[in-house]
């Protein structure tokens, strides 16, 4: 029966991919799809982001551990996409890259307008040496990357906002829109 089921999962998943496929084809696999395009009108003046976090709260602190210090560059893109970079310093003070593209969502609780949310999602170099293990999918330093967030905006160009690095950390930052 074991030799069975092995095949037969098999089947189905390829099946069910098949299956998808033509939606697959439909969406825009683009990374940074609208890249050379306005933003929109609420922001088409300022289509670039910097983030900067100088604090990071890990959920377990260690000895290991240094100040993580974060500084990326995004661009605002249509339809409440964004694709960007960033350089920090990770929790082991090994100098970090993370490349991404991601979406926000301005208004994601209509009673509170202030408030906004985002994802992002990329690949991330860092974690090397003794400290491999310390992020999942790790090959040759390389790692795949989600970040949610959720941000306050102070003024059309100032929010502060704090992002969840899976079960290690928070990080703490302010955006500035220019």
């Amino acid at each position: 029966m074991g030799l069975l089921k092995k095949p037969f999962t098999g089947l189905a998943l390829g099946a069910l991919l098949w299956g998808l496929a033509p939606t697959a084809w439909a969406i825009d696999w683009t990374v940074c799809p609208g890249w050379d395009q306005p933003a929109g009108e609420s922001i088409e003046q300022h289509p670039y982001e910097i983030f900067f976090s100088p604090h990071t709260h890990h959920w377990t602190p260690s000895e290991d551990h240094r100040q993580v210090i974060a500084v990326s560059v995004s661009r605002i893109l249509p339809k409440e996409r964004f694709c960007g970079f960033s350089l920090f310093s990770n929790s082991f003070g090994q100098p970090s890259a993370y490349a991404y593209t991601g979406w926000y969502w301005p208004r994601p609780i209509e009673s509170m307008p202030k408030v906004y949310a985002s994802v992002s999602a990329g690949i991330m170099y860092g974690y090397v040496g003794r400290f491999k293990n310390k992020v999942p999918l790790n090959v040759g330093g390389f790692s795949p990357v989600v970040i949610p967030a959720m941000g306050y905006r102070l003024n059309p160009r100032l929010a502060l906002e704090v992002q969840v690095l899976g079960t290690a950390a928070l990080m703490f930052g302010a955006t500035w829109r220019y």
